[in-house]
């Protein structure tokens, strides 16, 4: 049995390498600093890393050069590469495109003769085949709702939040059954669904809010009975999407005996900090809801004053808090901006792990792109959660056995000294070093 400690260290600071280190079965004495693994423990399945594909994503992609569309989405699909296999995708207009959009407009139209997939033909589904190509079809979408059309709303716009009009909830559960088949027919497998992005937010940007009691009862009463009759009861169905710090509470809303049997799953965002335990609280409570990580703008935000070499810190540690807790999926923000930001109809510019300079028609991968390589590279699908201890909270651990038998463990240090320490597991041993604010992937292979 040895360690295969791959490591990456942020930009700047070392050149990464690699240690083997043979776990011997000597009794080791120390008994600090330890890091402990125990397989006999285990938890989720790991379904994969991703990123959400907006308008602006595929508008940028098709101004691209066709080498560097190959190289983009080679880096970030391909197994040899960043191995991205679930994808989100907007539905209608979200902040994260050229403009207001919706597929149907006319509260006469039930039966959606009028519905149209345009938009999304022109510059998402072009970026999706090709991320499908590369994967040989193993691609799974999450389709997620920034707004209900104007028509359909409190305050008859697709901005500024408001509320699905009771009288309008079974045909905007038509139209979010039938954004589903547009993709299938298409050759798309989605996945899951969820019922509204940031459904506690007021933005001014397509928003729109849902009470815990309004989605039990869209879920309840026409999503759910909408998908059934239509055969699509194979597509999970995701709850909240929004800020973790309300995620408990949201649940034990939603979900009672007239729901549970619809709801596959609760959905999170980053942006208000750990609340790791809220996802003990779910998962302790509903230990069948799936819970993923639906959209995470962990990368360093365009115009931040924050210094760019503690973001990669940052996600990692949101990273293995979440996958320490349950998480199933990681899905960080959009794939790809331009040199800006954007394109964002309200201006609100974000980074990505790549932007495209249009003028110099030169592609540039930003630095979080080489901390997001490194856990979807070894972190693959169908691994399984084994549990780890360790002794201090500037050095992290998240591992999985992968399904070829190998253990991978995703390691932070993210204190300023070298940190050596010893791995155990199974009455077995190894030491190794973590190098000072250093990233790095722990492969442990039987080589007996």
């Amino acid at each position: 049995m040895h360690i295969v400690y791959q490591n990456k260290v942020p930009w700047g600071y070392k050149d990464g390498f690699t240690q083997n280190v043979l776990m011997t079965q000597e009794e080791f004495s120390n008994e600090h600093p330890v890091v402990n693994f125990y397989p006999d423990v285990t938890g989720q399945t790991l379904e994969g890393f991703g990123g959400t594909v907006t308008q602006s994503v595929g508008y940028i992609y098709s101004l691209m050069e066709e080498p560097l569309k190959k190289k983009l989405i080679h880096t970030y699909f391909s197994p040899e590469e960043m191995n991205y296999r679930v994808v989100r995708v907007n539905l209608d207009s979200c902040d994260a495109c050229l403009g207001i959009y919706e597929a149907v407009s006319d509260p006469e139209d039930t039966e959606l003769e009028g519905f149209t997939f345009e938009m999304t033909d022109r510059y998402i589904i072009p970026f999706l085949e090709a991320a499908r190509e590369e994967r040989n079809g193993d691609l799974a979408l999450m389709l997620s709702p920034w707004s209900p059309p104007a028509f359909m709303k409190t305050n008859n716009d697709r901005r500024n939040g408001g509320h699905l009009k009771p009288e309008f909830r079974t045909m905007w559960a038509k139209i979010l059954c039938r954004y589903v088949k547009e993709f299938r027919k298409r050759g798309f497998w989605v996945q899951r669904i969820s019922v509204q992005n940031e459904s506690n937010a007021v933005q001014v940007w397509d928003s729109c809010v849902y009470t815990a009691q309004e989605e039990k009862i869209i879920i309840r009463d026409h999503l759910a009975p909408e998908m059934k009759a239509q055969g699509l009861t194979d597509v999970e169905l995701f709850i909240w999407d929004h800020n973790k710090e309300r995620l408990y509470e949201r649940v034990c809303e939603t979900v009672d005996e007239t729901t549970r049997d619809a709801i596959d799953g609760a959905a999170f965002h980053w942006y208000s900090g750990d609340h790791f335990e809220a996802l003990d609280l779910v998962r302790r409570k509903y230990p069948d809801l799936k819970l993923i990580s639906s959209e995470n703008g962990l990368e360093f935000r365009v115009n931040s004053t924050e210094k760019v070499e503690a973001v990669p810190f940052r996600a990692v540690h949101e990273i293995i808090g979440n996958l320490n807790r349950g998480m199933t999926a990681f899905y960080e923000w959009a794939l790809l901006f331009d040199a800006q930001g954007g394109p964002n109809y309200v201006g609100n510019y974000c980074s990505a792990s790549h932007h495209y300079d249009v003028e110099a028609k030169k592609l540039l991968p930003q630095p979080i792109q080489k901390t997001y390589w490194l856990l979807s590279h070894f972190l693959v699908a169908g691994s399984v959660w084994i549990a780890t201890s360790s002794y201090s909270d500037e050095v992290e651990f998240a591992a999985f056995r992968r399904p070829d038998g190998d253990i991978a463990a995703v390691a932070v240090n993210r204190g300023k000294e070298d940190q050596p320490l010893t791995i155990r597991m199974e009455g077995k041993g190894g030491s190794l070093i973590l190098p000072a604010r250093s990233i790095g992937i722990c492969v442990i292979r039987d080589e007996t």
